[in-house]
């Protein structure tokens, strides 16, 4: 189980909190971040430059790439020119939510 829950079930899949840093060397997951309102947010890395959508583009390309999902069932619903998102991904909840863990599981070894 997720220590630091970064995601939320939905009517129709789940809502992921993200914080994005464009131009990572490194692409992929990096740790969580605290939120300055409450909860935790998935820090991601990702290449590309956050211009013309690239940003989004490619983080919508890495949720799609280690979720089963394709990239048409994940939505950037709020934050699309922020490095705080709120990502939906359409799916059943709890197989995504075990993707996800399964994902994530070398930063949460290193967080145990």
């Amino acid at each position: 189980m997720v220590k630091r829950p970064c995601h939320e079930a939905t009517a129709d899949g789940i809502r992921l909190r993200l914080r994005v840093t464009p131009k990572s060397r490194r692409e992929g997951p990096q740790g969580f971040a605290e939120l300055p309102e409450g909860g935790w947010a998935l820090k991601v890395g990702i290449n590309a430059a956050p211009e013309d959508g690239k940003a989004n583009a490619a983080v919508v390309a890495l949720l799609a790439k280690h979720l089963p999902v394709a990239k048409a069932a994940i939505t950037v619903a709020a934050g699309a020119k922020d490095r705080r998102k709120l990502v939906d991904i359409r799916g059943d909840p709890a197989e995504l939510g075990q993707a996800l863990e399964a994902w994530l599981s070398p930063i949460l070894k290193d967080e145990a």
